[in-house]
């Protein structure tokens, strides 16, 4: 993707990162065009927060409706410019859609509290209520799915929201926008602006009428943005990076374990913050484990996502193979070995080999760091603690997985975890009716389920006093 720096008339290049082609362009927008968007949300907030629930929510089914009956052109523009298999492409359109379904019922739950006065003449209760004007930054790995978590919930209570998609993946965010205008969300409601992050992040973090701001990417602009946000004391929830471990125990069923790593490790090449970074495997299974997962990552088809059958995609862009060849070089050199793959792919451009590293160690990056990409470390550790020390043993704590046959177990490691989300005998664990955030510096506040609606929600205590005299006339 190719960026030209200036005003409105310029443009981005959206890519193909499969074929180098140029998809379309879309318009460069900076401080001017987000101040515009901002002061649309803010003054469509009072009418659409003024809407009823049950208003909201017939607006965000019919979204949900609108994105199902299109989810043939939202998969292929998504592939078109993320790059992932068309299949996974339209597992992605269902998956975000899902949250705009379970939002729009939500709309109608959003219920406040009696509390037992303390004196006889009060009434005390709470209320709650819309945050207000809410900015979202997305990320390119999930175009779809990002934008929909953070965006059902908060048009479900009543925000308005101002998105600002990656540069890389805007069509999506603007086809999903478009199809919202069709459900009969007002204008002014969603807001989309592409074009220079810093400055979009910028004008979002210092405007006061911004009262909240949500985000998924890496722990380090998080950092940033948390820190941005104090100036105004705004409301702010992150999803930030991953080192997920996967753990498999010598009690595993070797199927299911090659199975659900498979899923952890490759799904969108690798590009996921809850892929598992690191699988850790008990010394007594090491060798079979490897040689069976090995021989399943080599089955997986690397080409054009929109190819029937391809497993594997190209990587966002030239960075994200560099950091690849970064880390297992750096694992190389210090013992690891290569079991398969370790190369970029025939096909050129962003395509890199689904690899298997060997003898793996937590000294090396690949270990302490996120590789996002198609890379898995294999750990050998003795004893269940030593694993448990092994997977804690980060700055992360979003996902982790464990296969293990034994249910004790099971209940021991999963507690003894430290990360907001955990899978066990399962790969894939996300879903909208579940609540997906993280442990330490994996972020901030929860998204999806029941719990991620409270995110853009204010609570309102009310009292209510000289009862007794109203009751006397």
């Amino acid at each position: 993707m190719q960026i030209h720096l200036g005003d409105w008339e310029d443009r981005i290049l959206v890519q193909n990162p499969a074929t180098g082609d140029i998809v379309t362009s879309v318009a460069y927008m900076g401080k001017k065009e987000t101040t515009d968007a901002i002061s649309s949300a803010y003054n469509t907030f009072n009418s659409w927060s003024k809407h009823t629930a049950s208003e909201r929510s017939k607006c965000l089914r019919k979204w949900y409706d609108l994105m199902i009956s299109h989810k043939e052109e939202l998969a292929l523009l998504m592939t078109l410019e993320q790059g992932k298999p068309l299949k996974e492409a339209l597992g992605e359109v269902a998956y975000g859609a899902g949250f705009i379904e379970f939002f729009a019922e939500e709309a109608k739950r959003i219920y406040g509290d009696i509390i037992p006065a303390t004196l006889a003449d009060r009434r005390l209760f709470v209320l709650k209520q819309p945050v207000g004007v809410v900015g979202a930054i997305t990320p390119w790995n999930f175009p779809l799915a990002m934008i929909t978590r953070k965006v059902g919930p908060a048009l479900a209570c009543g925000c308005t929201v101002v998105v600002k998609p990656s540069e890389y993946t805007p069509l999506t965010a603007l086809a999903a926008a478009e199809l919202s205008l069709q459900a009969g969300i007002p204008p002014g409601v969603l807001n989309v602006v592409v074009g220079n992050a810093s400055d979009i992040g910028d004008t979002l973090l210092q405007s006061t009428k911004v009262r909240k701001i949500t985000f998924t990417g890496s722990t380090a602009v998080g950092k940033k943005l948390l820190a941005g946000s104090a100036n105004t004391v705004k409301r702010i929830s992150l999803e930030l990076g991953g080192n997920a471990p996967c753990i498999v125990f010598d009690d595993a069923d070797l199927d299911v374990a090659v199975k659900g790593a498979l899923a952890a490790k490759f799904r969108n090449s690798g590009q996921t913050c809850v892929c598992a970074n690191r699988i850790l495997v008990q010394e007594g299974i090491y060798e079979k484990f490897a040689n069976a997962f090995a021989k399943a990552v080599q089955n997986l088809h690397v080409g054009n996502g929109l190819v029937e059958g391809i497993a594997q995609g190209p990587l966002i862009n030239e960075a994200a193979v560099e950091k690849v060849e970064k880390f297992i070089k750096d694992a190389t050199s210090k013992g690891a070995n290569v079991i398969l793959g370790g190369r970029r792919h025939s096909l050129g451009m962003t395509f890199y080999e689904p690899t298997v590293l060997g003898n793996v160690n937590d000294e090396m990056l690949v270990s302490r760091e996120e590789v996002f990409g198609p890379v898995a470390p294999l750990l050998r550790f003795k004893t269940e603690e030593d694993a448990i020390h092994i997977a804690n043993d980060t700055n992360a704590g979003l996902a982790a997985y464990i296969f293990t046959t034994s249910i004790p177990r099971s209940w021991r490691v999963t507690e003894a975890l430290e990360y907001g989300l955990v899978g066990v005998n399962e790969g894939l664990i996300s879903t909208e009716v579940a609540p997906f955030g993280g442990f330490k510096q994996s972020g901030l506040g929860r998204e999806g389920s029941k719990y991620g609606i409270d995110e853009y929600l204010e609570l309102k205590y009310v009292c209510l006093g000289n009862m007794k005299e109203a009751y006397t006339k």
